[in-house]
């Protein structure tokens, strides 16, 4: 059963969210791959935040999948001396970080890897606290380069991407930086009652910019999940 909004579902913004992040990724890279080749490559990327919940703010740190942890010999619980032993008195939990994943596409061009177009769908720590200044820094690294960067924000909460201008009052966005035009990007705003847009993805000079049909990648990840069986509508949506 297809969802009953046209575009985005808010449902999907809460405990939902993390699986539809990975599944329109994947609907991205297989709407574009075919089509690109064999000029171009389309990889999915995937990093890890450290999030670190607290009622101050989240602290984050990234890492990489490939960083092992090897666990070292206990510790002993106390220490014995000649005439006392310590013990401390309570064995309370700490908080935590949680690893949160992150999948960023690339565009590359086949032959020597250059980077191309950089496709982000905004994940929650992306858009607050600390994981919104490790997300501005990498960002930058790209606004900085020749890279395009399309920015895929289907999030009510949390910041925006920051721009020069105020935005009009959407719940949803695209943004798109082409590296010729900068500092001016295209926005493309998105009511709860429009469908998602389709968009270019920019490519090399003399390629023209192909089409990424995000509505066409959204309704094949939430057939594929089956979120019609997991989502109440009966229910208001999370805020």
């Amino acid at each position: 059963m297809p969802s009953p909004f046209p575009g985005m579902d808010p449902n999907l913004e809460g405990p939902l969210w993390t699986t539809l992040h990975f599944s329109l990724g994947a609907e991205i890279v297989r709407q574009l791959a075919p089509r690109l080749r064999p000029r171009y490559v389309v990889l999915p990327v995937e990093r890890f935040v450290l999030e670190i919940s607290s009622d101050l703010s989240p602290v984050t740190t990234t890492i990489y999948p490939d960083v092992a942890v090897t666990e070292g010999s206990p510790r002993p619980s106390s220490i014995v001396g000649a005439a006392a032993t310590i013990t401390a008195p309570l064995h309370l939990a700490t908080v935590m970080p949680t690893p949160v994943p992150h999948v960023s596409i690339e565009v590359r061009d086949a032959a020597n890897r250059q980077l191309v177009t950089v496709i982000e769908i905004l994940p929650p720590t992306n858009k607050r606290g600390e994981g919104r200044e490790e997300y501005l820094v990498r960002r930058q690294r790209i606004l900085l380069s020749r890279a395009h960067l399309l920015e895929i924000d289907l999030l009510r909460s949390g910041q925006r991407v920051p721009m020069q201008q105020p935005l009009p009052d959407a719940p949803y966005f695209v943004f798109l930086s082409q590296a010729e035009t900068r500092p001016l990007s295209e926005v493309w705003p998105i009511q709860l009652d429009q469908p998602l847009p389709a968009v270019p993805v920019p490519l090399l000079p003399p390629d023209p910019d192909t089409v990424l049909d995000l509505q066409a990648a959204f309704t094949a990840a939430y057939d594929l999940m089956g979120y019609d069986l997991m989502i109440d509508y009966d229910q208001a949506p999370e805020e």
